[in-house]
C-alpha cells in the first residue's frame, strides 16, 4: 500500500546545494594562521560561540619575560660570586650543603621576584608600547617597546624612591635616583622584548616557545661563565681572598680610619683612643656617631691559631667593647666592624700605620 505525502509536506522548492562548510573552514584556519585582533570567534557544536585561545599572548608574553629576568639575574650572580671569591668578602657559605641550600633559595625567591617585575613593569611597558604605536596610528615595532622601557622604569624609580625617602625621612642623593634609573632601564629592556616577541609570535600563530629559548640561552651562558670561572681559578690567573695571617706582634700598632680617629694597641694589652667613632644605632637609618677618647685594654680574638679579630675594650667611652674582625692583607691589614643595621654590609675600618709599634 503506497502511502501518499500530505500537500505542504514537501518543500516547493529544494536548495539546489547543502551548505558547503569547506570555505568557512579555510577561512577558519587562515583566520588562526595569520590571527590577531580580526580572528573570527569559534562556534562550539552547540553554536555557542567561544573566543580563541590566546588572543593577544599575554600569558606567553609573561613567562617569556620572567624566563629572561630570571637568565640575568643568575647570570649576573655568578659573575659577582666570582668576582667576590676574589676580594675581600664575609657572609658567603663555605659548606657544600649550606651553599646548596641558599642557591636553591635564592633561585626560589628570584622566580617569585621574576613574577612581580613582570607584573609591575614589563607588561605594563609593553601596554605603553602598544598604546603610544597606536595613537601614533603607527605599527607597533620594538622601537616602541624600547622607549616604553625608560619611562616605565623612571616611574618606578620615582614610586620607590618616594616610598623609601619616607621610611628613612630622608630622600637619597639625586645622583642614586639616576643610577637606579639607568640601572631598572637596561635590566628591563632584554625581558621586555622578549615578552613582545613572545606575544607577537602567538598572535601570529608561529610555532615555538620563546621563553623555551631565551631560558635555553640563559643556561648556556651560565654555563660559560662558570666555565671560565674556572679555568681563571684553576690555572691561577685568580685566587680565592684568604684574611692575612698575623701575630700578635703584628696587631700592635697605631691605627687610623682616614678621618683622625686613631687607636693605638700596645704590645702589653694596653690600648690608647683618641677621636675613635663609636656608632650608635637608631633604628630609623642613620647612626648617632660620637669621639670616644681615653684608655682601656685589648685583646686578640685567634681561631685555630690565627689572630681573626681583636677585642676593645675603652672604658672611658661608656663601657665601649667592641670586637674588630681582621682584613686587608699582609702588607695593609685593616681591621674593621659592621656598624648600621645588621647585615646592612656597612663597615668602620682602621687601617695600620706604617712603621707604628706598639
Amino acid at each position: 500500500m503506497t502511502q501518499q505525502a500530505e500537500p505542504g509536506a514537501i518543500p516547493d522548492e529544494a536548495p539546489a546545494t547543502a551548505p558547503d562548510d569547506s570555505a568557512d573552514a579555510d577561512d577558519a584556519g587562515g583566520s588562526e594562521r595569520f590571527g590577531g585582533p580580526e580572528r573570527e570567534e569559534r562556534k562550539e557544536p552547540s553554536g555557542r560561540s567561544r573566543a580563541p585561545r590566546h588572543q593577544d599572548g599575554f600569558g606567553a608574553a609573561f613567562c617569556a619575560s620572567m624566563a629572561a629576568l630570571c637568565a640575568e639575574v643568575v647570570v649576573a650572580a655568578s659573575v659577582g660570586v666570582l668576582v667576590l671569591l676574589s676580594r675581600e668578602h664575609q657572609g658567603l657559605p663555605t659548606a657544600p650543603a649550606l651553599a646548596v641550600g641558599v642557591a636553591l633559595g635564592a633561585l626560589l625567591l628570584v622566580v617569585l621576584l621574576s613574577g612581580f617585575v613582570t607584573a609591575a613593569a614589563v607588561m605594563p611597558a609593553l601596554e605603553l608600547s602598544r598604546r603610544a604605536a597606536a595613537r601614533a596610528g603607527r605599527p607597533e615595532g620594538r622601537w616602541w617597546t624600547v622607549g616604553a622601557v625608560p619611562a616605565v622604569a623612571a616611574a618606578l624609580v620615582i614610586v620607590f624612591g618616594a616610598v623609601a625617602a619616607l621610611g628613612a625621612l630622608a630622600p637619597a642623593h639625586p645622583l642614586k635616583y639616576l643610577i637606579w634609573w639607568g640601572a631598572l632601564t637596561v635590566g628591563l629592556l632584554p625581558p621586555a622584548l622578549a615578552a613582545r616577541r613572545a606575544a607577537r609570535r602567538v598572535r601570529e600563530d608561529r610555532p615555538g616557545s620563546v621563553a623555551r629559548r631565551v631560558a635555553r640561552d640563559g643556561v648556556l651562558a651560565w654555563l660559560l661563565v662558570g666555565a671560565i670561572g674556572a679555568t681563571a681559578y684553576g690555572t691561577g690567573l685568580a685566587t680565592v681572598y684568604q684574611p692575612p695571617k698575623l701575630h700578635r706582634s703584628d696587631i700592635a700598632g697605631v691605627w687610623n680610619d682616614g678621618r683622625g680617629g686613631t687607636v693605638r694597641l700596645m704590645e702589653d694589652g694596653s690600648a690608647v683612643a683618641d677621636g675613635l667613632d663609636t656608632f650608635d644605632w637608631d633604628g630609623m637609618g642613620h647612626d648617632r656617631i660620637q669621639d670616644c677618647n681615653g684608655s682601656g685594654s685589648w685583646t686578640p680574638v685567634k681561631e685555630s691559631g690565627a689572630v681573626v679579630g681583636v677585642g676593645l675594650r675603652i672604658d672611658a667611652c661608656g663601657r665601649y667593647e667592641k670586637n674588630w674582625s681582621v682584613g686587608g692583607t699582609a702588607k695593609e691589614p685593616r681591621i674593621f666592624h659592621e656598624i648600621g643595621k645588621q647585615g646592612s654590609g656597612k663597615r668602620y675600618m682602621l687601617k695600620k700605620m706604617h712603621g707604628s709599634k706598639g
